[in-house]
């Protein structure tokens, strides 16, 4: 196979992510045939040169593995955490592979969260022009107004890190639980830090909790801590889904029989989730295998 840069090469044999793979070469970490690599254009053939990282040698790419993740409340979304809080790592310790998060659930939200060693998926799906929907149950202080619902809907603009104020896409908003502190579903295309928190302090409401239901194709069917590889079917549709490719829509993942409130049917829409969204059952340890497939 051509040459590839050193980089990717780590990571597809999932050593660390690609930007974790660029610090262990500029540290002087790896070698290729004998000799410390440290320039980060460097190039090799994972089929010829012997790649060693800290000593070991690479035994080529691994299988890409795909999962999904119901985070609970209290983990933060990273490998690692300088301040030694727990993250989505210590819930999927029973993958059969290294995989990492696609995106950010912050420490008090909850819900799908994607975890995968396949690198190009993973930057297609956080790309802003990929336009993958993702769809939120959020309960906010107070009832916000008409008028400030259809602000959000228009987009708003927030504040990013350092002071830059953004302007939001346009949001897909609806109520789907009256009451003094009441429930929206929320859809966005965007995934900037703390977007939804941001967009409904700027029309003055302060978000009490957070809840993704849905990622693109995939659903929120797990209980909260335990995660579920994903199926053939549902890689490619999220291939599709980060490439902006549409394929034919599928029945939706049927809701745990556990999490199903009285009277509603396992083939209801996700909007009408409210009640399993609402629900808040203590987080499980409990772990299940990933799916692998050769790519």
């Amino acid at each position: 196979m051509p040459p590839e840069r050193l980089q990717k090469i780590i990571a597809a044999a999932g050593v660390a992510s690609r930007r974790k793979s660029e610090e262990l070469i500029s540290s002087g970490r790896v070698q290729v045939n004998g000799q410390v690599v440290t320039e980060l254009g460097t190039k090799a053939d994972p089929d010829e040169d012997h790649i060693r990282v800290d000593g070991k040698l690479l035994r080529g790419p691994e299988r890409h593995t795909y999962i999904v993740l119901n985070k609970p409340k209290g983990y933060v979304t990273t490998v690692s955490d300088p301040e030694k809080r727990p993250t989505v790592m210590d819930l999927v310790r029973g993958a059969k592979a290294r995989v990492y998060p696609v995106g950010r659930l912050d420490w008090a939200s909850e819900g799908l969260l994607v975890l995968t060693n396949d690198g190009a998926l993973a930057n297609g799906l956080m790309k802003a022009s990929s336009n993958v929907s993702k769809t939120y149950v959020v309960k906010v202080a107070g009832q916000p107004d008409a008028g400030k619902l259809e602000k959000l809907r228009k987009g708003v603009s927030i504040a990013e890190k350092g002071g830059r104020r953004v302007r939001t896409a346009p949001a897909k908003i609806r109520l789907i639980r009256e009451a003094d502190n009441p429930w929206l579903e929320v859809t966005i295309v965007e995934g900037r830090n703390r977007q939804i928190r941001k967009m409904f302090e700027e029309v003055g409401h302060h978000v009490e909790k957070i809840r993704r239901v849905q990622y693109g194709p995939l659903s929120l069917d797990v209980p909260p801590g335990e995660f579920r590889s994903l199926t053939l079917e549902e890689v490619s549709r999220l291939k599709a889904a980060a490439s902006g490719s549409k394929l034919v829509r599928t029945k939706k993942p049927e809701m745990l029989s556990s999490e199903r409130p009285r009277g509603l049917k396992p083939s209801a829409k996700i909007a009408n989730r409210s009640a399993e969204a609402l629900r808040h059952p203590k987080p499980r340890r409990h772990s299940k295998s990933g799916f692998s497939s050769k790519n």
